[in-house]
């Protein structure tokens, strides 16, 4: 389309850019697409980058029918391009009644931070409120004292802060006791539910005979009486409890007289002083009535929740809401159980909710994983009712879309080993910072003569090595013991010989660097201009992204993300 000529290149490319993406393009953005489509130009980054504002300027000054005509006219294949690799964006199946706008909500349990699980949810009805605009209500479920984690209602804000939802509304459902007492004495009122005093196991019983217990029967007024005497502590735990009346002939006994309210004296709870607590069942159908929820997105899981929910609503003539149900999502390799999660940390198996052998979504963040990254896996996953395995290699291809045009570039030497390298002067190498951007510039690398290369690349049967961005090295062997020798510049007689590219760096100029993999660590050395880049997701050149965690005196830590 244009040769050689870097200046031709560069204007076609800024003008389909411009094309594309209306407006003008920044100098990075074009360079970037140049280098990556012609990586011939790389080793003219300078003169490419002396040019790109003069191509810039010249596709400014022409109108946006200008530039269409121009670009199909001078580059009709890049022209052609802009269609045939339009992507298009992934959409969710519609949801029924949704045309007005949508409520939706994500009820986790503060049980502990959250994990890659619980982002499925989390992610679609997020995706779904900006779909059909509407309200997003977070609803932290922590009606159970058994499962409250004191510290976990902070980390589940921070964690879906991080994850970036559209969250509008917030509410805990221990600040909301009295309203479930409230709708349940309604219920009892409109003889929807009583109070059972029978023993589990005798309910039990008569429950699987399609009996209905004696309690069943009892008058509104004495429902109220012992209703009245749950709350002011007149029944202990487990001497009574409030029940829904359904079908006592439902095929599931799950679906009979199933309960609503139970009492628990123990443990605390840490946020209220209570003794009757509401079940999920009644506690979910109240809040997603009182908070107007429009569609319920959860696993299948549910589905017996959801049939048991609708009795509820049924005996309230309350308008229930459209329920989908996506399929199971196996997900193996990390550790996902709170209990487990918390049992390691105390007995000092993780160094704490953010280990990166962990499934928590600090977890992932800590290792460099983007939150951008987890919601688009997420929706890519969708909303099938079929179960699946969840593939971290998808996930990492998201994250890869992204961290792979920002990251710096640097090299990392694994298990060094010292190499005297004969026959070369000591000059500068100049390694790119971004092989898409020239526009950031190079990293310096002073070669002296003494090099540190990876060990496992050197043996017997190695005869010469391309050290990456300076030049070939011969092997010789003299018995065990290698000599190293300045075998030329040429890539092409690297490449004939089958040599290696390996990373290298100046003897005298590195930092210790640790790699924390969930399989161990990886010792090395590094770049000192790693240390710039605290907090960052960079990659070591053919070992793989990784995010700086750590700069200390001695060295450098860092996460290892993905390839």
């Amino acid at each position: 389309m244009a040769g050689d000529d870097p200046k031709e290149i560069l204007f076609l490319c800024a003008l389909q850019n411009a094309v594309k993406h209306g407006g003008i393009p920044q100098s990075g953005a074009v360079i970037g697409m140049v280098m990556g489509a012609h990586p011939e130009l790389r080793s003219r980054a300078k003169e490419v980058s002396a040019f790109v504002k003069e191509a810039i300027a010249d596709v400014a000054a022409l109108s946006p029918e200008e530039r269409v005509k121009t670009l199909q006219t001078r580059a009709p294949v890049m022209f052609a391009a802009l269609s045939e690799k339009h992507e298009h964006k992934k959409v969710l199946p519609d949801l029924e009644g949704a045309e007005n706008g949508v409520v939706m909500r994500f009820a986790p349990n503060p049980s502990g931070p959250l994990h890659i699980g619980h982002a499925r949810a989390a992610a679609l009805n997020d995706a779904y409120v900006k779909q059909y605009g509407g309200r997003y209500n977070l609803r932290i479920e922590d009606t159970d004292p058994k499962r409250v984690d004191p510290e976990a209602y902070e980390m589940v804000i921070e964690d879906l802060k991080w994850l970036g939802l559209g969250i509008t509304d917030t509410v805990t459902q221990s600040d909301r006791l009295h309203l479930y007492y409230e709708i349940c004495s309604q219920l009892i009122g409109r003889g929807g539910a009583y109070v059972c005093t029978c023993d589990n196991e005798q309910f039990r019983e008569l429950k699987n005979k399609k009996i209905a217990c004696p309690c069943r029967a009892q008058s509104v007024e004495t429902n109220f009486e012992l209703w009245d005497k749950m709350l002011t502590h007149g029944f202990k735990e487990g001497e009574a409890s409030v029940r829904i009346k359904t079908d006592l002939n439902n095929p599931d006994p799950a679906m009979r007289d199933f309960p609503a309210f139970r009492i628990l004296d123990a443990p605390a709870h840490p946020k209220v002083i209570a003794h009757v607590y509401p079940l999920m069942n009644f506690s979910v159908v109240a809040d997603d009535h009182l908070l107007g929820v429009t569609h319920v997105i959860r696993g299948k899981d549910h589905i017996a929740n959801t049939r048991r929910q609708r009795y509820i609503y049924d005996h309230f003539g309350w308008k229930v809401p459209v329920y989908r149900h996506y399929g199971r999502m196996g997900i193996e390799g990390v550790v996902l159980s709170t209990s487990q999660m918390r049992l390691g940390i105390n007995d000092g198996t993780y160094t704490g909710w953010d280990d990166i052998r962990l499934g928590t979504l600090r977890a992932l963040a800590r290792r460099g994983i983007s939150p951008e990254a987890v919601r688009n896996a997420m929706l890519a996953i969708g909303i099938g009712d079929t179960d699946i395995s969840f593939s971290w290699d998808n996930l990492y291809a998201e994250n890869r879309k992204i961290v792979d045009p920002v990251a710096n570039r640097y090299f990392f030497v694994h298990d060094p080993v010292t190499a005297q390298i004969e026959g070369m002067q000591p000059h500068t190498a100049h390694a790119m910072l971004h092989p898409g951007d020239a526009a950031r510039g190079t990293r310096t690398l002073e070669f002296t003569g003494t090099v540190l290369i990876p060990k496992s690349e050197i043996s017997p049967d190695v005869t010469m090595l391309r050290l990456k961005d300076l030049f070939n090295v011969k092997i010789s062997w003299n018995g065990s013991i290698p000599s190293f020798t300045y075998a030329g510049d040429s890539l092409a007689d690297a490449r004939v010989a089958k040599a290696h590219i390996v990373q290298w760096l100046p003897a005298q100029d590195t930092i210790a660097c640790t790699i924390l993999t969930p399989e161990g660590e990886i010792a090395g050395a590094c770049e000192p201009a790693v240390r710039s880049e605290l907090g960052k997701v960079i990659q070591f050149e053919r070992v793989g992204f990784v995010k700086i965690d750590a700069v200390k005196d001695s060295g450098v830590v860092a996460y290892y993300t993905h390839k």
